[in-house]
């Protein structure tokens, strides 16, 4: 049954000139039907590469905007209309225009992990695997850091000659997870290396072997010679692991590092966008989208 969803999607998608996105946090079965997965903004990169007049996302609105600014002519399909991000949606950019009347000097960094409309009144963007190299090299001083205050504090930690500012925003989930529960994985399994995603609290990047974005920490795995590794990070991203290195142990830092609104998209979603009946088509002003893209385009310049 599984199976021949799948290969009704690949057929589908074939037929139909969509090309599928599926964010790492997606559940196997849906990587699987993918043309690329991983990260948000290398997923809007692949994007931007093919030749496809339709693209799927399978991950949260952000993303799919961040698809449709790199791609304005191309249809970009949001694969569940319910799929938000906490984080993406703290702030607003009447809330950015007000802290920069107030405070002119400073320059605001906006973590991928925002809307269109944030990214309209920032300076400069990025991800969590660029975030210290582009914050190192820009030329300002003074840094408004948003929306992550855990992912902020480890650039600040890292670019001592910046006077970084933080708003309290961030992950939900990831900053759930307290060092009380690391330590408490890392007394369980002793051999075991702690790998954590940046968006998680200081005191539990304190505690971690290795800190990455989920893309790096998937290659860390991989590549290292150790046998056994707690994920800090999503849920699926063991799941993902457990498939490609059966010879090794993954644990989970915290049952509760599950994200809903990834898990929003199921297998018959997919389904459903690739026949043209379900998910969200995403539109952004030309207005916005400009002003959005530039923000984009001096993280390549940096970056």
């Amino acid at each position: 049954m599984l199976r021949d969803i799948q290969d009704e999607i690949i057929r589908l998608k074939k037929e139909n000139d969509v090309c599928i996105l599926a964010h790492s946090y997606q559940s196997e079965s849906v990587l699987e039907v993918a043309d690329f997965t991983g990260d948000s903004y290398a997923l809007a990169k692949q994007a931007a590469k093919t030749e496809n007049s339709t693209v799927l996302m399978c991950g949260v609105r952000f993303m799919a905007e961040g698809v449709k600014l790199l791609c304005p002519e191309k249809k970009v399909i949001l694969s569940h209309s319910m799929a938000g991000c906490p984080m993406a949606e703290q702030f607003c950019a009447h809330e950015v225009r007000a802290f920069k009347e107030l405070n002119p000097g400073y320059a605001v960094v906006a973590y991928i992990n925002t809307t269109a409309e944030l990214k309209t009144v920032c300076d400069v963007c990025v991800t969590s695997s660029s975030a210290v190299k582009i914050v190192s090299k820009m030329p300002e001083k003074d840094i408004l850091f948003i929306p992550d205050c855990n992912l902020g504090a480890y650039v600040a930690a890292r670019c001592p000659d910046k006077n970084i500012k933080l708003w309290r925003g961030g992950c939900p989930i990831h900053a759930a997870v307290d060092d009380s529960e690391a330590k408490a994985a890392k007394a369980e399994h002793p051999d075991a290396l702690l790998l954590v995603h940046p968006e998680c609290m200081p005191e539990v990047v304190e505690l971690a072997d290795f800190v990455g974005s989920t893309a790096e920490i998937m290659r860390f795995a991989k590549e290292s010679d150790k046998k056994e590794f707690i994920i800090g990070t999503e849920l699926a991203i063991l799941e993902h692991l457990q498939f490609a290195c059966p010879d090794k142990l993954f644990y989970p830092l915290s049952k509760n590092l599950v994200c809903r609104n990834m898990k929003l998209t199921t297998l018959l979603d997919v389904l459903a966008c690739v026949r043209g009946e379900g998910g969200e088509v995403i539109d952004i002003d030309p207005e916005t989208a400009k002003a959005a893209r530039r923000c984009l385009d001096r993280m390549i310049e940096l970056g």
